[in-house]
């Protein structure tokens, strides 16, 4: 019996070669979007075109201001996108700035209160559902005011906050008064945002899409099939990414799939849709 387990490493070793070359092989497909015959896609090919004149999707990167892991990737991407910052960080500024000067949307990325987790996750100045009125309104106003060049706001975790009225209306009323849009992240399927914003007549965006809700390169391929797929049958499409953990890998598949991106639609920043957004405030 010793004489065979020699053999079964072998074995072992070739099937675990075999699965990282499939792996490999999947992602690649996915980020080529090989699943379309070529003679289909040449056929199509002038069709797709002017379908992706008309389509915008908007990347959104969120928690800038922490000197997270992938920050110096992200901003080395080929295309505008929003940054999202975290106030209150090491380097909320120098973040904001740099993306600023690179001609992206810059968005405050407004800590609040979760259904699970620890405060301490939040960072300073979060929003909890415990807090008055009067210190929403603070905090909203403290943290738009430390994020420069800020042009809307969307939410770091809040799946608690996103769904209670009281304080999602306060938060949207300020928004309004600072002229900026709010992006729902969706991290809960309660959200009152659409409802209140609707209200207020604050412009709000949703997100459609969490790219790298799980951190390996497989996954986030994947995850940019899915947006591409959402583009065929929708005109707009928002998606969101992360520096820190995800970050690295986040980056380097995007900048691999910029070419079939830009194959099925404009890749804009968040601003830009709320420009299209003439006879109402609400995307879907």
């Amino acid at each position: 019996m010793h004489s065979q387990q020699p053999q079964h490493r072998s074995t072992r070793l070739k099937f675990g070669r075999w699965r990282n070359k499939l792996a490999c092989l999947f992602v690649a497909m996915l980020l080529a979007g090989n699943t379309v015959p070529a003679t289909m896609a040449s056929a199509s090919a002038g069709t797709d075109g002017r379908a992706a004149e008309t389509k915008r999707v908007a990347i959104v990167i969120d928690d800038f201001g922490n000197g997270m892991t992938g920050t110096a990737e992200m901003m080395k991407l080929p295309f505008p996108f929003t940054v999202a910052v975290m106030p209150f960080m090491p380097t909320t500024r120098a973040d904001a700035e740099t993306a600023h000067k690179l001609g992206h949307d810059v968005i405050v990325h407004m800590p609040m209160e979760p259904n699970k987790g620890k405060r301490e996750w939040l960072g300073p100045g979060a929003l909890t559902t415990d807090l008055s009125d009067s210190e929403i309104r603070k905090r909203v106003e403290a943290a738009i005011d430390n994020v420069p060049f800020a042009v809307g706001m969307n939410n770091h975790m809040g799946s608690k906050v996103t769904a209670d009225e009281r304080a999602m209306r306060i938060v949207l009323a300020v928004c309004k008064e600072r002229g900026l849009f709010f992006l729902d992240s969706r991290t809960t399927f309660k959200t009152v945002v659409p409802k209140v914003a609707n209200e207020l007549g604050v412009p709000l965006l949703s997100n459609h899409v969490f790219l790298d809700d799980v951190y390996s390169v497989q996954h986030i391929a994947k995850q940019i099939g899915v947006l591409r797929k959402y583009l065929e049958e929708h005109e707009n499409c928002v998606a969101i990414g992360h520096v820190g953990p995800p970050g690295k890998k986040t980056a380097a598949v995007l900048l691999q799939s910029t070419p079939v991106l830009r194959e099925n639609a404009v890749i804009v920043k968040l601003s830009d849709l709320v420009q299209r957004t003439d006879e109402h405030h609400i995307l879907p």
